[in-house]
């Protein structure tokens, strides 16, 4: 006989089946980036980025370049450069909305990660954007970080997914092309994407990892 499904609604019920952290990761998060905070985010070419809009609706969107794209400019600040993207421009809209932010960076092959979280704002500095020219393109916007906390993440997370694992790594042709993908996904009822226009998106999208990635 299946019972209803507890659901949570304080911390205290929590912490009664989860128990609490020990000492050492209650005290870990510290208010600044220190030395092993900036080595890692000098050897992370990809982090995560999770923003709110002013009514708490939350995304998380992807930011990669070369490592050290994310400037450390001082214990307590950060500079992120905008490449070009979409257009839809969900975080800098839901920083104007809530400057506060989440940054986890990743960096292959290590297995730990570096949590940040603080509140950000979005800058035009044109001695920043020169810091990050590539391929004689300068970002028209970056955003700016101010630290309030940062602590590395154990690994356990990396080491159940094998993320790093070639092992593990499947065959992207298990799925159809993005093109497809979000064709179908957007298509009017009954009007399947024909495959010219699966083609014609498809080598957009490529035209446009080869051209505009800066």
């Amino acid at each position: 006989m299946s019972t209803s499904p507890t659901v949570f609604s304080t911390e205290a019920q929590l912490r009664e089946l989860l128990g609490h952290p020990m000492d050492l990761a209650a005290r870990k998060a510290i208010p600044f980036l220190d030395k092993y905070c900036k080595a890692f985010i000098e050897r992370a070419p990809f982090l995560t980025l999770a923003t709110a809009n002013a009514a708490g609706k939350v995304d998380v969107s992807p930011r990669g370049d070369q490592p050290g794209f994310a400037l450390v400019l001082d214990a307590n600040t950060l500079y992120l450069p905008e490449r070009p993207g979409n257009a839809r421009y969900d975080s800098l809209v839901n920083i104007i909305e809530n400057p506060h932010v989440g940054l986890l960076f990743f960096v292959p092959g290590y297995e730990d990660m570096l949590r940040v979280n603080g509140r950000a704002q979005l800058v035009h500095d044109e001695a920043l954007a020169a810091r990050c020219v590539v391929n004689g393109k300068a970002p028209k916007i970056g955003i700016r970080v101010t630290v309030e906390e940062a602590y590395l993440h154990c690994a356990k997370a990396l080491k159940r997914s094998q993320l790093w694992s070639a092992e593990a790594h499947r065959d992207r042709k298990e799925l159809p092309s993005l093109g497809q993908m979000v064709l179908e996904q957007t298509a009017a009822a009954n009007e399947a994407p024909t495959d010219e226009t699966i083609r014609m998106v498809d080598d957009y999208i490529e035209d446009n990892y080869r051209n505009e990635l800066y």
